[in-house]
C-alpha cells in the first residue's frame, strides 16, 4: 500500500530535461531513478539525503520539529521533523542505501513573513534538522537555512546534487498566503508539538 505521504506530483522539467517530482508540506520521496526532485520551501525546512555510491537519493518537507498525541507519542504525520526524517532514512534504507554512506544538504527555515511567529518556526525547524543529523552522524555537506526569502529546491537524488534560488515576494504571493495559513494553523500546537529545552549542539 502506497503511504499517502509519499509524494506524486510528477511532472516534466522543461528546463532541466528530466522527469521531476513536486513535494508539498508534509510529503517525501525516496527514489533511485535519475529525475529531480523539486519543492518551494518558507518556514519549512527540506532534508536532501542520499547515498551517493548505492544512488538511492529522497527529500522531506517538514512544517514543524516534532508532533505527539496525548499519550506523548510521535504523530506519524510527516509534517513533522521527527517523522518525515525518521521515515525517509527508513525509506533509502529500504531501496538499498547504506547508513554509513548517508550524506545531507539542508534548506528553508527562513521568515518569510518577517514576523516573530514564522521567525520562530524556522528557528526551530533549523535546530532539529541539524540536531536530528548530528545526532545521527550523517554528515551535512550544505545548507542554506533562515534568512528572509522563500527558496525553490532542485535536489538531483541520484549524484546529490542540488540548484537552489531565492525567491523574492510581495505580500500577495502564494507562499506569504501559504506561510500566513501555517501560522495560523500551526502555532496553536507549536508549544506541545515541539519539545522543550532542544538546543544545537
Amino acid at each position: 500500500m502506497v503511504n499517502p505521504q509519499f509524494a506524486s506530483n510528477f511532472y516534466f522539467d522543461q528546463r532541466l530535461n528530466t522527469e521531476a517530482v513536486k513535494l508539498l508540506p508534509g510529503e517525501y520521496f525516496v527514489t533511485t531513478r535519475n529525475m529531480v526532485l523539486s519543492t518551494v520551501l518558507g518556514s519549512c525546512v527540506s532534508a536532501c539525503i542520499y547515498d551517493g555510491q548505492s544512488g538511492v537519493g529522497g527529500m522531506n518537507h517538514f512544517m514543524l520539529p516534532r508532533g505527539e498525541d496525548d499519550q506523548g507519542l510521535q504523530v506519524e504525520c510527516a509534517r513533522f521533523g521527527g517523522y518525515a526524517m525518521d521515515i525517509l532514512i527508513r525509506e533509502l534504507l529500504r531501496n538499498g542505501a547504506h547508513k554509513e554512506n548517508l550524506v545531507s544538504k539542508v534548506f528553508g527555515g527562513g521568515n518569510v513573513q518577517r514576523a516573530m511567529v514564522s521567525s520562530m518556526i524556522g528557528s526551530q525547524n533549523t535546530r532539529f534538522v541539524k540536531k536530528y543529523l548530528a545526532e545521527r552522524g550523517i554528515p551535512i555537506l550544505a545548507a542554506d537555512l533562515e534568512g528572509n526569502h522563500p527558496r525553490k529546491i532542485h535536489f538531483f537524488p541520484k549524484n546529490g546534487r542540488v540548484l537552489q534560488k531565492k525567491l523574492y515576494v510581495s505580500r500577495n504571493d502564494t507562499i506569504v498566503e501559504r506561510e500566513q495559513n501555517y501560522s495560523r494553523l500551526l502555532l496553536s500546537v507549536a508549544q506541545s508539538a515541539i519539545q522543550p529545552g532542544t538546543r544545537e549542539n
